[in-house]
């Protein structure tokens, strides 16, 4: 359904004590009109923070009426928060989105590790997945006396940071994750065989990382575990220490290495 039509389902939504079969054709179009509404506007608010509802009206293609009264329900909910007229993400979808993850038990199984591996390196350790062509950081960690060396806490960066190559690597054929470049096909048969990735400040500069797969109990790579740090530091010697960590995880979903 065209965002443009929202409005038109949703007034055809079932009032109350009406049957959903008295409604007509459009009230199973109803429901499905409201959720698309509600996710344009929180697509709009994860693109920017503290709009007002007619920018906000204006970006979705709603009515400011709809917008308004979606906005409203949101806020209930606890996924919106509102203040002084203008509107932000709210706690209620950080708790949801922190309960994503590609495979049972991931985040649970590599919580300990993960900040073992911080401990050890005195560097900034992430758990990362590659998703739809992107690379989704699920959690991380540093130390206290040591800054992350990113410039902010953004959780979706290009595939080709080191923890999405080396999951592009064993990624099943037909699955890329955009456009790759030529030399890739040598670049992943490497990675498989040395079971990790580097990046030497290809998305960031001053900012290397090095990374390696975590498995699942079918032997295939569901995340990958990164070190982050500077220009000046071995990443071969990082990889190593990391192997130990993802030995850690998988064990932990139920598989020995």
């Amino acid at each position: 359904m065209h965002r443009s039509e929202s409005a038109t389902a949703t007034a055809s939504a079932p009032s109350p004590g009406q049957s959903a079969a008295a409604a007509g054709p459009l009230s199973a179009t109803a429901g499905r009109g409201v959720l698309e509404g509600a996710f344009a506007l929180l697509n709009a608010l994860d693109q920017e923070q503290d709009v007002g509802v007619s920018a906000l009206a204006a970006v979705c293609g709603l009515p400011k009426t709809t917008a308004y009264r979606l906005l409203d329900q949101l806020t209930e909910l606890g996924a919106v928060e509102r203040s002084a007229g203008r509107y932000r993400i709210g706690p209620g979808m950080f708790r949801l989105g922190q309960g994503w993850q590609p495979y049972p038990g991931l985040r649970s199984a590599a919580r300990r590790p993960l900040r073992r591996l911080t401990a050890v390196t005195g560097m900034t350790a992430e758990l990362a997945v590659l998703h739809r062509g992107q690379t989704l950081v699920l959690d991380w960690t540093t130390t206290a006396d040591v800054p992350r060396p990113l410039p902010d806490d953004r959780p979706v960066w290009p595939w080709y940071t080191a923890a999405g190559k080396v999951l592009a690597a064993w990624a099943r054929p037909g699955a890329a994750p955009g456009p790759l470049p030529r030399a890739w096909p040598d670049e992943a048969g490497r990675i498989r065989e040395s079971g990790a990735a580097y990046d030497h400040e290809e998305v960031l500069t001053g900012v290397c990382c090095a990374a390696v797969p975590v498995y699942a109990a079918d032997g295939v790579p569901v995340a990958a575990l990164s070190v982050l740090t500077g220009p000046d530091h071995r990443l071969e010697r990082l990889a190593d220490t990391a192997r130990r960590a993802a030995s850690a995880i998988t064990a932990g979903l139920g598989r020995r290495p």
